[in-house]
């Protein structure tokens, strides 16, 4: 399994959050700063998704990403299938067991029925889990976790934000001092997302 995997739960995530709170759709630009990667790595990524219709695109003024079906109909199992479809979720022997070992093809027997059990275990798993659900965890998370900042002049440094959460930068000017602060509610779009 790939990180692309982890990259398309989270686009998923940000969606469905989007979806239910804003109303509007989410740019590739706007996953990308979530994630904390290019913005053509998550368009990569949206096109395997775009085939296995979990989401859908529009392109102009007033376009982005949607999920092409409810979230609560969309599972971690879907994505993963979406993103890893033909990928071994184990490395294999790279050229196969010595044939002419007597244990070598025994062991590799063996790996195989583990490895297809655990593979089996892990999208029983997923699909336990859908979109809408992982959503509002995260959201849930989110909230407990959620703890005022230090002042960056009390603070001496910067500004403190609870771990996971999301942070915009204020603007430069003679008003502000450039400090990070919580982005509140508007933050789950790139922290739930």
């Amino acid at each position: 399994m790939t990180s692309r995997f982890t990259l398309a739960a989270h686009i998923l995530g940000m969606l469905a959050w989007s979806e239910r709170s804003r109303g509007r759709p989410v740019t590739s630009e706007e996953m990308a700063r979530s994630i904390n990667t290019n913005a053509v790595v998550v368009r990569r990524i949206l096109s395997d998704l775009r085939r296995a219709g979990l989401v859908d695109t529009k392109r102009g003024v007033g376009g982005g990403v949607t999920l092409a079906r409810r979230a609560d109909t969309i599972t971690l199992k879907d994505a993963y299938e979406a993103i890893e479809e033909g990928e071994e979720l184990f490395g294999r022997h790279p050229s196969g067991p010595n044939p002419c070992c007597q244990i070598g093809p025994l062991v590799a027997e063996l790996m195989e029925e583990v490895y297809g059990r655990a593979e089996r275990a892990l999208k029983r798993s997923l699909q336990e889990m859908t979109i809408a659900g992982m959503s509002s965890e995260i959201e849930v998370r989110f909230l407990t976790n959620l703890k005022p900042p230090v002042p960056a002049e009390a603070s001496g440094s910067r500004t403190r934000v609870p771990r996971g959460a999301s942070v915009t930068a204020l603007p430069s000017g003679p008003r502000s001092s450039g400090a990070v602060k919580p982005a509140g509610r508007a933050a789950k779009a790139r922290s739930v997302g």
